[in-house]
């Protein structure tokens, strides 16, 4: 059963008030007036006595009785009329002020909660922001008088503060020490390409300078992983129509290898607006994870693009292990990979996920994971569509990749 709103049980609240308190005031006035009509026209019976006493010798006896019959007659008519028209006009009176109540009530219930709706609103933005973090420079910032419901809005905001400032900081702080670390790797980089490039370098120095090249080959991968993380987590800065058809062919050009997995195009029009160099990086993450994670020979991919349901589609799926449906969501959090046969030496660091989820989030979209009958996993990303291009309208151009080069 569907639960009131909170406007409508206090709108309740009041006319139920106000209905008792005018059939309370109804009967107290019903009592008084009853008290009342026992001396009609400011006489009781005492008072009409000595006047038939003194007709009674006048009359008869039949006579006097009768007007005392009647005078009992006429008094308790009136009375009988006035109550009872007490109770039908004041029924039908509470009726309609107790309607008319009852609209007051919700128009001040709504007043009443407005500073509510408020909060509410800016709450829901905030969690509704494409990226974690991203909505948090919103505030209440509720006028009012010093109540109850204004320290409970000052008290939000003080909350979205600290919050804002935290995750401003981690940003910037994984943004920083990212740079920061580059400089280093390319020094040593630099510094063992010397070494091994020496002309009287051994064997065992060539050995040990390769393994060292690929280590740091590896921590470079990782710096710039978490470089595309924390960019994609701000705000877009370059926006332009983009063919998620045309992005797939590039990447699977510049990725697949002779004698790997067997891929599968089915790509159609699926047009978007968007950064191209942080879509590029989702397409080539999301094909990378599904020629990195397959079987070991025959495996198999598939990608697919499209509209559906007004939304651009990119879908990669492959074959390999089995992947548990309660272990799916673990992938798109940073420095997490499933257990097992999914995880070795060289098989990446836990971010490419991270990295689509958080580019899908940063264009509006959204990315989910399901396992695939037979082994493998499916991933499909969805973004708002591109609107439908006008001339002279100003909007960008569609990009496209040209063999060879990349999308940057």
């Amino acid at each position: 059963m569907k639960r009131l709103s909170l406007r409508a049980r206090l709108t309740m609240i009041y006319g139920s008030l106000f209905l008792v308190a005018g059939l309370v005031l109804l009967a107290v006035t019903y009592v008084l007036i009853d008290q009342r009509t026992a001396q009609p026209f400011g006489m009781s019976l005492r008072d009409v006595k000595p006047i038939v006493q003194g007709v009674e010798g006048k009359l008869s006896g039949d006579q006097a009785e009768q007007l005392r019959l009647i005078v009992n007659k006429v008094q308790g008519d009136a009375r009988s009329q006035a109550l009872d028209s007490l109770l039908t006009q004041g029924g039908i009176a509470l009726g309609l002020v107790s309607v008319v109540a009852i609209a007051f009530g919700w128009l001040v219930a709504g007043r009443a909660l407005q500073p509510l709706h408020q909060i509410t609103g800016t709450a829901r933005r905030i969690a509704g922001a494409d990226v974690a973090g991203r909505g948090l420079h919103e505030r209440i910032s509720l006028a009012g008088p010093k109540d109850e419901v204004r320290e409970l809005a000052d008290t939000f905001d003080e909350m979205l503060e600290r919050l804002d400032r935290s995750f401003d900081g981690q940003r910037r702080f994984v943004a920083n020490a990212s740079h920061e670390l580059r400089t280093p790797l390319a020094l040593n980089r630099s510094l063992i390409e010397l070494a091994v490039s020496r002309p009287g370098a051994s064997d065992d120095v060539r050995r040990l300078g390769e393994s060292l090249l690929a280590v740091n080959e590896r921590h470079e991968r990782l710096i710039d992983g978490l470089l595309t993380l924390a960019d994609s987590e701000n705000e877009l800065t370059a926006r332009s129509r983009i063919d998620l058809a045309d992005v797939a062919d590039h990447v699977l050009d510049q990725t697949v290898r002779e004698g790997g997995a067997t891929v599968t195009r089915e790509l159609a029009p699926a047009e978007v607006v968007g950064d191209p160099v942080l879509v590029e990086r989702l397409t080539t993450n999301l094909v990378e994870n599904a020629l990195r994670h397959n079987v070991p020979s025959g495996g198999r991919v598939w990608v697919a693009t499209g509209v559906r349901g007004g939304r651009a589609t990119l879908t990669v799926s492959n074959t390999g292990p089995a992947v548990p449906a309660y272990d799916v969501e673990t992938i798109f959090e940073p420095f997490r990979r499933l257990s097992g046969e999914r995880v070795g030496a060289g098989r990446g660091f836990g971010l490419g996920l991270s990295i689509v989820r958080a580019v899908a989030r940063a264009h509006g979209g959204t990315v989910s994971a399901q396992p695939r009958e037979g082994g493998g996993l499916v991933v499909t990303v969805r973004l708002p569509e591109a609107p439908a291009a006008h001339p002279g309208a100003g909007v960008p151009e569609t990009r496209k990749a040209e063999p060879g080069r990349s999308l940057r």
